[in-house]
């Protein structure tokens, strides 16, 4: 029987487990497949507080896996793949076997949807970003292409305007999702083209981003592109899938939460990290509310005793 399982390594998964385990509850830590979450795929992170240097994202979450050792937190690399409740615990299944559990928190984040195209891979972080405000300013003085149609292409096209001497926004049917007002705005900014309707077909470059080959969706016509980074603006995909038997989710799959706390419609059961913000999708608000579920959880077990 375990205090406390956390789902999730990332800033927020991270933060509970210092929290939690400084508080001595030795919480267990589901890493999943990728230990430290979105963030290791960032060359530089120069925005998180207390780094006054840019660190890797990969040297960021190795620094928060060891302070949460330092304080006992156990990790597994394991992903959850099914939990039951059951009376006043949750039965949780990984692939080795069943671990029962007082409270779980929830911070398996959410992924940056990705464009699907072979060369992809290779520019993910070298170029490709799904987070203007977290990768932008690498970007001063250089053209830059933002895909997608919705609200948040528009603002971040705007946000880009900042630092890049050109942005392009990049869409795949004559049509944009985005508010009038927000489309308004891009429009009257001389910095920020158009390509529509047009699609991505592939990146080129040796270990950057150097341009684009796209295709215009109703002629096939091919057109290069000169780009040093994209910025894939198409959604993100909440990693809840497993949990929303459990938890109520809004419409997008992202876990609702009390407001001012990380609890979910389930007792024992905390969510935080990006797993529950569709908005801000930051590494620093992450951390800060993996704080509070370390003390929403704690507080939980401590009345149960």
């Amino acid at each position: 029987m375990e205090d406390m399982i956390i789902a999730g390594s990332g800033p927020a998964g991270l933060t509970a487990a210092t929290y939690t385990a400084r508080a001595g509850f030795r919480p267990l830590v589901l890493e999943g497949h990728t230990p430290g979450g979105q963030l290791i795929v960032s060359q530089e992170v120069e925005n998180f507080p207390g780094f006054p240097e840019p660190i890797s994202g990969m040297d960021l979450m190795d620094r928060f896996k060891k302070q949460a050792e330092r304080f006992g937190a156990r990790f597994k690399m394991e992903t959850i793949k099914n939990v039951r409740k059951a009376g006043d615990i949750f039965e949780v299944t990984i692939s080795s076997e069943m671990i029962e559990t007082r409270t779980l928190i929830i911070a398996t984040g959410a992924e940056a949807k990705r464009l699907l195209i072979p060369t992809e891979e290779k520019f993910y972080g070298k170029g490709i970003s799904g987070c203007a405000t977290c990768d932008g300013s690498f970007f001063r003085n250089k053209e830059v292409l933002v895909v997608g149609g919705g609200n948040t292409a528009m603002q971040d096209a705007l946000f880009l305007t900042r630092f890049a001497s050109k942005v392009t926004i990049v869409h795949r049917r004559e049509y944009l999702r985005a508010s009038s007002i927000e489309v308004e705005r891009v429009k009257k900014n001389a910095k920020i083209k158009w390509l529509i309707p047009y699609v991505i077909e592939e990146i080129t470059g040796n270990k950057f981003i150097e341009g684009s080959i796209l295709t215009n969706c109703q002629t096939g016509k091919k057109h290069k592109i000169k780009c040093h980074g994209i910025f894939v603006a198409i959604g993100h995909e909440p990693q809840t899938q497993v949990f929303r038997n459990l938890v109520n989710t809004d419409e997008k799959g992202f876990i609702k939460i009390e407001a001012g706390s990380t609890r979910t419609s389930t007792p024992g059961v905390f969510a935080c990290g990006d797993v529950r913000d569709p908005v801000y999708k930051q590494a620093v608000v992450a951390a800060g509310y993996g704080c509070m579920a370390a003390f929403d959880a704690e507080r939980y077990i401590e009345r149960r005793s």
